[in-house]
């Protein structure tokens, strides 16, 4: 049962009207059995003052495209009543005529543009309306049966409104449908969601709780004894086992709903949509359609099911099953766009957002990884509508042309146009390695800024985690990881490949920047000392790039790999053999890489800095005494001296160095592999041949 959150003490410290509305609105938004993400409208009635002075009615309503769980008064657009009311003697009123016309109403006009609902708020006569898709009521509009039930918990309260897209005409047949009766308090709007009514906010939010608790206790009631989705037809995999597959086939999976466009993948297997996965009926119900227009704009129509029998636990029967079902889904993606397109209609991509595996739960597809999430919340909210629609009934959807006349509608559409432009790191992953320090930390926020979700890692577990935190908070959750890492570890680098494939799917770019240096006279060199270079910076990128190498290849796109070198790699600096050596290794493994992915669409390319003091935990170390020593100065003189040593005349920083390696990895230089881009100033000493 869901739960009536409103805090009598906390609504009574709030100012009357549009502070009332975004608190009601945010408590519905809080429950995603009540809202879905995105969905849903409320509004409020009341007096305003126009720009003139007079006292004019508004009602304020969600503004397109916000979510009610987070939405501020900004979200609210105010429209005036005496304009909109004249609209109910109306018959008929296409959409974008509508959408104009409210343009006109609106007594500010830097407000957003009003919900595509907002005639169904405005026809009603009450101060205060909600509109939500509960799953309790979103189960009921989607049994077969729904209508006739609907008598046994409302009896005579209630109005039942066919299936129509929203816009005027289903707005004009809910206010006609409560006028004709007037015992109604609610109205049922079939395989759509539920509208209520209040003379104050209070009374309007209870109303919307006391109601879908009246449906949920029905259906609990119904079910009792029966077993869900005709009951289990295969057991889950052990969470452990679970974690393997996912980490061993999302690569793979990512690679295959690959279309123009890279996907962000993560799973979902919590108890609920493993109970639906394992089922007999899963992979017929599945196929019914959505379980209500809200979801299908981020779900699509239908989830990609794929029969695979757990219990043999074969890997390779999963993933040519991916394959072959990918494949299908896009082609019947396409026939299904063929059949209902309208002129001028451009195809999203066929790919699906949800895809159901027995045994192991559901992998949800994004161009970042709040919208997968947004996708698999959305399938979850289906799995309980699925589920209270069976135990009334038979579950029934929309039919294709109306589900494509909702995915393809423009007014949805708007919506979506809301979001901002995809940057070009967008629905790309990249790893870094010393991303705890000056050079790393800085690659991270640059691949952030334009788009990327960055795997933050570093021996210095705490020094990664602040880094991740600091862009979390910045550009949203999930957007960086924080991963333990000892690059000369093989278990430790497969085991952050695996975390990455976990959380994102796979990955597209990797930054070689771990680092160390170390000085010494080559004969007073120890076989510690050149070991510990030889490990950290030659076998660390060796290893490093290595297992990118398998991921990319199995993800079959390709993808980009850039090494932080040296002036070091290409001039043989004084008192740094091993350092100088292992430095010059690097670049020409990265070429020596390049060779071989060229085939696969991998490049792999070279930056070489040269004394980026700024933030860098090397030259807090030991190392700044040993230059400086070398260079027989002091060590506070050592920027001076590199400054000077330069053609330019300039200090080099970690952000110069993060944009080279933003540029080697994007679309600017997808041309270019086997490269090495000096970023030190100009040392002539330096310039590579």
């Amino acid at each position: 049962m869901v739960k009536n959150l409103w805090d009598k003490q906390e609504a009574t410290a709030l100012n009357t009207g549009l502070d009332e509305l975004v608190y009601r609105s945010n408590l519905i938004g809080s429950d995603r059995a009540v809202c879905n993400w995105g969905g849903g409208n409320t509004s409020m009635k009341t007096i305003e003052k126009d720009f003139r002075g007079r006292d004019i009615e508004v009602m304020w309503v969600k503004g397109s495209g916000s979510d009610l769980a987070t939405m501020k008064h900004k979200n609210f657009t105010g429209l005036n009543m005496e304009d909109i009311r004249p609209l109910l003697e109306r018959d008929e009123m296409p959409d974008q005529e509508m959408v104009d016309y409210l343009s006109h109403c609106m007594i500010d006009s830097k407000h957003p543009r009003s919900s595509i609902e907002t005639l169904l708020h405005a026809f009603l006569p009450f101060k205060h309306v909600d509109h939500t898709h509960p799953d309790a009521i979103i189960s009921l509009c989607c049994a077969d049966n729904g209508k006739e039930l609907a008598k046994e918990i409302f009896g005579d309260r209630f109005v039942w409104v066919p299936y129509v897209r929203p816009g005027f005409t289903l707005s004009k047949m809910i206010a006609e449908g409560v006028q004709n009766n007037p015992n109604a308090d609610l109205v049922l709007m079939e395989k759509h969601g539920l509208v209520v009514w209040g003379e104050t906010s209070k009374e309007s939010y209870d109303k919307t709780i006391s109601v879908i608790n009246e449906a949920e206790a029905f259906i609990n009631e119904k079910a009792k004894g029966q077993e869900a989705f005709g009951g289990a037809k295969y057991t889950s995999l052990s969470k452990a086992d679970r974690e393997d597959v996912f980490a061993s086939i999302l690569p793979y999976l990512r690679g295959q709903v690959f279309e123009e466009k890279a996907m962000i993948l993560a799973f979902d297997d919590n108890d609920d949509v493993l109970e639906f996965v394992n089922s007999h009926n899963a992979k017929s119900l599945s196929q019914v359609g959505a379980a209500c227009p809200d979801h299908l704009v981020h779900t699509k129509r239908v989830p990609l099911y794929l029969d695979w029998d757990p219990a043999s636990k074969d890997i390779d029967a999963l993933k040519a099953t991916i394959e072959a079902g990918v494949q299908a889904y896009k082609e019947d993606y396409q026939a299904y766009f063929e059949r209902n397109k309208n002129e001028g209609d451009v195809m999203f991509e066929p790919s699906p957002r949800v895809i159901l595996i027995p045994g192991l739960g559901l992998v949800k597809t994004g161009k970042n990884l709040t919208m997968a999430n947004v996708s698999g919340a959305l399938y979850n909210r289906a799995v309980q509508v699925i589920k209270g629609a069976t135990a009334l009934g038979e579950f029934v959807s929309l039919s294709e042309n109306e589900s494509y006349e909702i995915e393809y509608w423009p007014l949805e559409l708007y919506k979506l146009s809301l979001a901002p432009a995809e940057a070009e790191f967008s629905r790309k992953v990249a790893l870094v390695t010393g991303g705890a320090g000056g050079i790393g930390s800085e690659t991270c926020r640059t691949f952030v800024e334009q788009g990327a979700h960055v795997a933050v890692t570093d021996l210095n577990l705490e020094g990664a985690e602040k880094v991740a935190q600091e862009i979390n908070e910045k550009y949203g959750e999930g957007r960086a990881t924080a991963i333990k890492m000892d690059v000369t570890k093989e278990e430790d680098i497969q085991a952050a490949y695996r975390t990455v494939a976990l959380t994102y799917g796979g990955v597209d770019t990797i930054v070689n920047n771990a680092g160390l240096a170390t000085s010494s006279p080559f004969e007073e060199t120890t076989l510690k000392e050149w070991e510990l270079n030889m490990n950290v910076l030659g076998t660390g990128y060796f290893l490093v790039a290595r297992e990118a190498f398998k991921q990319m290849k199995i993800q079959g796109y390709g993808g980009s790999m850039v090494f932080v070198g040296s002036k070091n790699s290409v001039y043989a600096g004084k008192s740094a053999s091993a350092y100088s050596s292992v430095k010059a290794l690097e670049t020409h493994l990265a070429r020596c890489i390049a060779a071989e992915g060229g085939e696969h669409g991998i490049r792999v390319n070279s930056v070489l800095p040269d004394a980026v003091l700024q933030g860098s935990a090397i030259w807090g170390s030991a190392w700044r005494e040993e230059r400086a020593a070398a260079y027989g100065i002091e060590p506070h003189e050592l920027e001076d001296h590199y400054k000077k040593r330069t053609i330019l005349g300039v200090h080099i920083l970690p952000k110069d160095i993060a944009e080279t390696i933003s540029f080697l990895a994007s679309s600017k230089s997808a041309k270019t592999t086997g490269c090495m881009v000096t970023v030190d100033g100009g040392v002539p000493a330096a310039f590579t041949r």
